[in-house]
Parts: structure tokens; sequence; C-alpha cells
């Protein structure tokens, strides 16, 4: 037989009938219990702040992604908002509040530990291109939250149904209560943005939100264990952390507000990873420090081919940078490599995380004078500097995905703007061997504001997942006999050799009709899942 509100067996009871019967009658304790909703507030969107940066170091972010975080994320606090309005209903006794809070506790504390094995099996499917075993896992990881975040959304109705003693009341109390767990809700997101996740990690942060609502669930409940949660937490938190995702010849990995940072080292050579670590984003070889022969200070990669693409403008004088700027510096690879090339050249190396600048200094012998390192966004950086430059190289990337905003027309037009008559512009696009969709949106894309457009097809090892293909570009009408003629009257050898390789890989692009991306609609994300999709399910 369901209690009405006002006839609680709870209510008739005198106080210390309901402390000795370890029951809270209803209107009691109203301050632990509003204690607890915010706690509970906290906890759940600390959880969905964390749970990104979990799946980031395997899956990147994306909107895919975060659709997946949010979407179920609300489904379950969804699902509990309508459980504990039953459970209330049914046992309107504060201890089954507390049971339940007490459980989302341990839930949140364990997923850390019981993540880690789903996730190595998600990063070995991706490595072997099985789709089915990637999206399971990562449907599997994410479901990882249902019980915990579930149990939190039974918090604010269950304390609505012990708060309120009478009908006349139910909108001031549901009102103040909902507040509170939102207050709660916004600590948490600041909280675990700014100070947790930075400061302690991903999997201390979750551990750090359960511990906090488990100490509640326990003073709620009238025991004395929270003295002994509290010590189980210090003995969690100063366990040292675990390897997120081991790599062989790990050097280094840490978390930075932008991304999940690991230095490898292959052979003597020190690779930088970035969030899934599918992609190389920095290259040093510590042999090379000093080296006087040329060779030694290519990468054999993409961006070698960056080094030549000032000569597609006939304009350009041979051998001659004045200046120029890196968008996406990374560790600082290409502005080491184009400082040994052009002695002296100035050169802005933006990259918005400060935190790979420290590595790029640390682990790759970041240190040239000429090199002025901008921790900054790429499009900002842009839109406050009156600089010009001879040469702009873009190669931001959150792996997989290019930020959408430095692929529209809108920032092509503020790059054209910043270079020199006789500069050029190149971007490092990612594609597969069959799929060139993203090289051609780019491209088509910046083809409305430059007069000519130009792609590098980066030769690559058989079997290589990512493949990159340069788009150059310049404001002038250009051929690429004008590259042709440049080579022939380089001095440097290696240059010369770089530039005679590029245009057996270089072809003129023509614009055909297709999207323009623009700041209101780039759907780089979707081509670029698409791709990855593709790819996983044919191997091509």
């Amino acid at each position: 037989m369901r209690t009405d509100v006002s006839q609680s067996p709870g209510e008739n009871a005198s106080p210390p009938e309901a402390a000795r019967s370890g029951r809270l009658a209803l209107g009691e304790r109203p301050l632990m219990l509003r204690v607890t909703v915010v706690v509970a507030g906290s906890a759940s969107l600390g959880a969905e702040m964390a749970a990104s940066r979990l799946l980031e170091p395997y899956f990147g972010t994306s909107l895919f992604v975060w659709a997946n975080i949010i979407g179920l994320i609300l489904l379950y606090l969804t699902a509990g908002y309508y459980l504990g309005g039953r459970l209330a209903d049914r046992y309107p006794d504060s201890r089954y509040l507390y049971l339940i809070t007490g459980v989302a506790a341990i839930g949140l504390i364990v997923i850390p530990f019981v993540s880690r094995p789903i996730l190595l099996l998600s990063l070995n499917a991706f490595a072997t291109y099985s789709i089915g075993a990637f999206l399971g896992s990562l449907l599997g990881t994410i479901l990882l939250f249902i019980v915990p975040i579930t149990l939190l959304g039974c918090v604010s109705p269950y304390a609505i149904r012990l708060v309120v003693k009478h009908v006349e009341q139910a909108g001031n109390v549901s009102g103040g209560l909902y507040a509170l767990s939102t207050v709660g809700s916004i600590v948490g997101t600041f909280l675990a943005v700014l100070v947790l996740i930075p400061t302690i990690g991903t999997a201390r942060t979750l551990i750090t939100f359960g511990l906090v609502l488990l100490v509640v669930s326990v003073a709620g409940l009238g025991k004395r264990w929270p003295w002994l949660c509290v010590f189980i937490g210090v003995v969690l938190l100063l366990l040292p952390p675990a390897v997120i995702k081991p790599e062989p010849g790990m050097i280094t990995e840490k978390e930075s507000p932008y991304n999940f940072i690991q230095v490898i080292n292959d052979h003597g050579t020190r690779l930088l990873l970035l969030n899934e670590g599918i992609a190389i984003h920095s290259v040093y070889n510590p042999s090379s420090h000093n080296n006087p022969n040329p060779l030694a200070h290519l990468t054999r990669a993409y961006w070698d081919y960056v080094l030549i693409a000032p000569y597609f403008n006939p304009l350009h004088p041979p051998n001659r940078i004045n200046k120029a700027t890196i968008i996406g510096m990374g560790a600082g690879t290409m502005a080491k490599e184009l400082s040994y090339f052009y002695p002296g050249l100035p050169i802005d190396g933006v990259e918005i995380d400060p935190e790979i600048i420290a590595i790029g200094r640390k682990y790759f012998d970041l240190h040239e004078p000429n090199i002025r390192t901008i921790a900054q966004d790429g499009r900002y950086f842009l839109r406050t500097t009156h600089a010009l430059y001879d040469l702009i190289s873009i190669d931001a990337y959150h792996t997989p995905y290019i930020p959408f905003q430095l692929t529209t027309k809108e920032f092509f037009r503020e790059v054209a703007h910043h270079l020199t008559p006789d500069g050029s512009v190149v971007i490092n696009v990612g594609r597969t061997a069959k799929d060139f969709q993203l090289v051609d949106d780019i491209a088509r894309t910046m083809s409305t504001d430059f007069r000519a457009v130009y792609l590098i097809d980066v030769p690559s090892p058989p079997g290589t997942l990512i493949l990159n293909t340069l788009i150059v570009a310049n404001n002038d009408p250009t051929s690429l006999s004008n590259l042709a003629t440049h080579m022939k009257h380089l001095n440097n050898p290696v240059l010369r050799a770089l530039g005679e390789e590029a245009i057996r890989h270089t072809a003129v692009y023509h614009p055909a009709p297709g999207l323009i991306f623009t700041d209101d609609h780039a759907p780089v994300e979707q081509v670029v899942d698409n791709m990855i999709i593709d790819y996983l399910r044919t191997g091509k």
C-alpha cells in the first residue's frame, strides 16, 4: 500500500524513536539531505567531464564521442529520476537513499580500474581494424557509467520525498533542491576541468568524487565509518598513478588540459604521441644535434616537404624566406627543420597546449633562439597579429581531427591576409589510400581565396594507416613549372632533391562543385569519422 506524504510512519515517531530505529523522520536532518544533493550533483557532472578524458587517449574527442557521452549521461540521469521517485514513494527512508549514494560512490571509484582492460582491448581492435570490437568497446566503456550515474539521478527526487512534509511545500522544496543539484553540477564541472584533472589526473578525479560521495553516504547512515573512508581514500590517492596506455619505450606520459601526452623512444628516435596515439605529432633524434650532415636533419616524412613550399611562387627568390609561422607547432619538428635549412629564420611557433611546448624543450631540444613559441589558439593568433609571413604552415591536429575552425573559408581568408605577395601557405591533411574526401573539401575551400592550389601526396610505407597530403596555396597564379625552375637554381642539394621528389607527387588542384567549409558549416568530424569507419570496414 502506497504511503501518503502527510501520513508517513516516520512523521508520527518521536525523534528518539527515529534515532533508535536508524530511520530519518520526514523533515528531519534537512541540512544533511541538502549536502547530499549538492555532492551528488557535483559527482555526476564531474564524472561526465572525467568520462571524456578517460576515452580521449583511445578515441579522441569529437562531436561523435561527446554526443555519445552527453546523450548516455542524460539517459542515465533520466532513468535515475524515474527510479528515484518510485523508490522514494515505496521506501521513504533515508537509509535507502544513502545506500544508493554509497553504491554510486563505489561505482565511480572502480571505473578507472575496470575500464583500462576494455580500453586496451579497444586499442588492439583499432590496430587490427576490427570495427565491431572497436565500436563495441567504445560503447562498453561508456556503459561503465550506467550504474553510478543512474543512481546519482535518484538523489534529487528521493530527497524531495524525504523533505516534503506537506503538499503545499512541494513546489518550493523541489525547486530549491533541484537548484542545489544544479549548483553542485556547476561546481563539479569547473572543479574537474580547472583543478582536479590537470592536477591529479583523470583516474584520481573519479576516485576523489567517489570518495567524497562515499563519506557523505556513510555519515548520512549515522555510522562511524567516514574516517575509515577518508583513510582508504588517502591510500588510493597516494598510490603512484598507473600508466594509462603502455607503449614500448615509454619515456614519459602526462595529461594536460588539452591532450593526453606520451613521449616514447623508438630505436633512438623520440616520438610525440597525443591522445589515441595513432599518429606521430613530432619526431626528434638526439644524434642530429650539431650533426653537419644535412640528411640527419630530415624526418623522411611529410614535414620535409614543407621546406620547399615557398618555391611554388615564381616571385619567390631562391633560398630566401624572411619570416614563417607554424600553426600547430607540436614539439617543434617543423620549426627545427626550417631553422636548420634556413639559418636565422624568424619563426613564430604557435601551439595551443603549453605542456607540449614544455615537452618540446625538455625532450625534443626545442631551444633555437630564432623560434618564438606562443601558447595560443592558431586562429586567435592570426586574428590578433599584424605580421606578414613568407610561409604559413598549418599542422594542427587533435587526432584524427583538424579543428574545424582551421578549415573554413573565413580562416583561409585570414591566412591570405597574412601572406606576403610571394608567400605560400601549406596545410597537412590526413587521408587513407582511397579516401580523399577531406583533402578535396579543404582544397576546394582554399581555392575560393587562393588563385593556385597544389596537392602533394606524400609517399608513405605500404600498410600505413594514416597518409598525408600537403595542400599548398598561393595568392598569385602559379604553375608547377615555377617549382621546377626554382629547383634548378637552388644551391642546397638536399632541398633541390626534395623539390624534384615533390614534383613527382604533386598535382594541380582544379576545383570541382561541392561543399565549401564555413564557420557555420564545416562537418570535418563527420568526414573523418566516415573515412575511419570505411577504412576499418574495408581495410583500404
